[in-house]
Parts: structure tokens; sequence; C-alpha cells
């Protein structure tokens, strides 16, 4: 019984821990129909492949997986698939880790489960955060990129999305620091377009959507069957209950 006690402190712990820690801006809600939109989803895969599948691998996903999203073994070879000529391999690239670590800093990290990893207890879901993260890109000129972002400062990725979306850059208040009126402290209010790109605010927006509504896809295919099972299990467990509920009492009705 005290270890018990001593687990569920240390969990209220851990929990407070992460409420306490989570800074940086809030996270934008991600429109979760994108996830049952097949259509939404195979544009997803299609920006998946052509903007990310470059440096990041997904070696947790075949090709064929994607049968589920709609599309045919043709379809896939046609395209989905660059970096390789067999339909059931996974997900691989052909940069090399060690030059990758050299180039960008950091190896950049494998996406099959980057929508699940990514989660906040303070802020939303993992696909919350991608949501946020791939729409608050701007110019920097101090960074080695030429980038930086809002919801992850100092990032190490370039904007690869910087032709659907555009150029721009941050818009930069200074308010006096309460604590020490002898230092500025400086507050990013928003963004200033300065090269137009390839698709419209909403487009991009949208695009992005559908680019994360694949990266949530792929780090749970089975979501969907799952929830529904479920369903149906708790529904079992309920009727199950009330036979065992007039077992039990029709057992006992007898003893005295």
């Amino acid at each position: 019984m005290k270890k018990l006690i001593l687990s569920f402190l240390a969990a209220i712990g851990f929990v407070g821990s992460a409420l306490a820690g989570s800074g940086g801006i809030q996270w934008d809600k991600f429109p979760t129909d994108k996830l049952t939109d097949m259509p939404s989803l195979q544009h997803g895969a299609k920006l998946f492949v052509n903007h990310c599948l470059n440096c990041h691998s997904a070696s947790y996903m075949r090709f064929n997986r994607m049968s589920d999203l709609g599309l045919t073994n043709d379809e896939i070879k046609q395209y989905l698939m660059f970096t390789t000529d067999k339909v059931g391999d996974t997900m691989h690239i052909a940069m090399d880790p060690k030059q990758a670590k050299e180039w960008f800093g950091a190896q950049p990290p494998d996406l099959t489960l980057i929508a699940r990893s990514r989660a906040d207890i303070a802020k939303g879901s993992g696909a919350d955060y991608l949501y946020t993260y791939l729409r608050s890109y701007y110019r920097d000129d101090a960074k080695a990129t030429g980038w930086n972002n809002l919801a992850f400062p100092d990032v190490a990725m370039p904007n690869v999305l910087w032709q659907l979306q555009g150029q721009r850059v941050a818009k930069v208040s200074e308010e006096k620091d309460p604590h020490d009126p002898a230092k500025v402290v400086h507050h990013i209010t928003g963004f200033e377009q300065t090269t137009p790109g390839t698709m419209t605010l909403a487009q991009f927006d949208d695009s992005v959507a559908d680019l994360v509504g694949f990266l949530q896809w792929m780090a749970e295919p089975n979501q969907k069957l799952r929830v529904r099972l479920g369903v149906w299990v708790l529904l079992f467990l309920a009727v199950f209950t009330v036979v065992v509920w007039r077992m039990n009492a029709s057992f006992w009705k007898e003893v005295k």
C-alpha cells in the first residue's frame, strides 16, 4: 500500500512538473476532421514525400501501407516513391547520418512517430504542435539557415515549405523589463509578408493541416479501427456486467 501511495504521489509530481515546464507560445488547434478525409490524407502523403522525405526518414512505415488511404500500388509507385522501386520497402532516405549531423548540427529525426512524441499535457496533442510549428517560420538573417521559428526558437531545420508559404519577417515590439528597467524585452507580435508564395494563407494552412494529418495517421494507422473496436468492447462489458450482476443475485438469493 505504501508503494502504491508513493507511486501516485510521484505521478502527481511528474504531471505538475510537465505543466510548470511547458513554456513558449500557445499551440493552435489542429483540425481533426482531416483524419477522416481520404483526399486530405492523400495530399498530405504527397507533401510528405516531396518536402520531408528528403532529409527525414519514416523507417517504421512501408510505402504499401498507404493503400489504407485508398491508393493502389501503381499509384504509390508512380506518385509517392522516389527512394526505392519496391512498394514493400520502408521509407528510408539515402542521406548518411554522419553527414547530416555535420550539415545541420543534428541528425534529422525519424518522423514515423513524431505526431505522438510531441504531445504536451498543458498545450495539446502532437498534431497541434506540428500544425503550429510548420506555420511559425520567419526569416532571421542572424541564423545560419536564414530561418527561425516562433514555436521552436533557434531551430536547425530551415523552412522547407517556404515556396508554398512565401517569405515573411517577424514584427518585434520592445518593452522595458519590469524587473530591471535598464533591460529591454523583445516580443514578436506578428509577421509581415515580404514575398508571396505559390499559395494563399488559407491554402497554406489547409495544406499544412493535410501534412500533419498524414503524420498523425502514420504514427498510428490503426487508430480508427482501435477506437471502433474499443466502443464495441465497452458495450460488451456493459451488457456482461448486467448479466453477471443478475447471475450473482440469483445465486445468493437462496443463501440465508
